[in-house]
């Protein structure tokens, strides 16, 4: 069958060419299946250059009638025009048949965010009586005070730290490095640290200018991080559900609520765009609605 070996050189553009992830290359290659799969249980088995648009958006309510959300559907539309995309690169097709067709708007979703209260409290509630609990003040600390992401902050390094002008050196998201300030609290912490635990642990090759370590002296993993919030939060008595993501998504909310400039957030969080940032003024909008809501007496 000729999708088979579409699928499979598909599958190899998506590695070679693309650069794309495992996990995006299994999930785009699922989809195809799936759509040649539907394709076949409706009475139309064509190769794909006689696919009409008509067959995409019926394999398109099809899905939506599963009960699948928004985000997953339009996933899976892109899965299937990459590959209508590829088929064109390669000559295979002359004409896209499923060039028009249109996946379902995403709304943007305003993430969870803790009060300035909140985040005080998953602070104060770490024990500091174990080695453990300095280093996770500290990761709490600069989470919230540099609004990292969690890649950035397992792989923090000592000689990009530069406290005397209170900023820090941080490669985010395609290898881009940026400048991010630091507070006194997350210096005293991250100083406390390294000064009186992590300089009695021992340390893995390759891993000495690692800032944060686990019991074993290497970087922490990324789910690592995850357990240890959870677990704080839990300790904390804090209900939401938060990730170390929320950490983030907390400094750049008090910071927009607090009328700090939107581009100067923008750098701090190496957003490529500001369109990404906008989404913190939203949630400010939702903070003054919900203000007007709790204290405004005809509301």
């Amino acid at each position: 069958m000729l999708w088979d070996s579409y699928i499979k050189g598909f599958a190899a553009y998506l590695t070679l060419e693309r650069n794309l992830s495992e996990n995006t290359r299994k999930a785009y290659i699922a989809d195809i299946s799936n759509f040649v799969s539907f394709l076949e249980r409706s009475g139309h088995a064509v190769q794909p250059a006689n696919v009409e648009i008509d067959y995409a958006r019926a394999f398109l309510q099809d899905i939506n009638e599963m009960g699948l959300s928004d985000r997953t559907q339009a996933r899976i539309i892109s899965g299937i025009k990459a590959f209508y995309k590829y088929l064109l690169l390669e000559d295979i097709i002359v004409d896209n048949p499923i060039e028009r067709l249109e996946a379902p708007k995403i709304g943007r979703k305003i993430p969870e965010v803790l009060t300035i209260e909140e985040v005080q409290q998953i602070i104060n509630s770490v024990d500091l009586s174990s080695p453990e609990g300095h280093r996770n003040a500290a990761m709490f600390e600069t989470l919230y005070g540099c609004g990292l992401r969690v890649s950035e902050l397992i792989n923090l390094q000592i000689s990009a730290l530069d406290f005397s002008e209170e900023f820090i050196r941080v490669v985010g998201k395609g290898d881009k490095e940026r400048l991010v300030p630091i507070n006194h609290s997350a210096m005293k912490a991250i100083t406390i640290y390294i000064e009186q635990v992590r300089v009695h642990q021992p340390v893995k090759l390759h891993e000495e200018d690692i800032v944060f370590l686990n019991r074993r002296g290497s970087r922490l993993t990324r789910e690592m991080v995850f357990k240890i919030v959870k677990k704080q939060a839990e300790i904390a008595g804090i209900t939401k559900n938060i990730s170390p993501h929320t950490f983030r998504h907390s400094f750049a909310t008090h910071l927009v609520e607090n009328g700090a400039d939107l581009r100067a957030v923008q750098d701090m969080l190496g957003h490529e765009s500001i369109t990404t940032t906008e989404i913190y003024t939203h949630i400010d909008t939702r903070f003054l609605r919900e203000n007007i809501a709790a204290y405004h007496p005809r509301y």
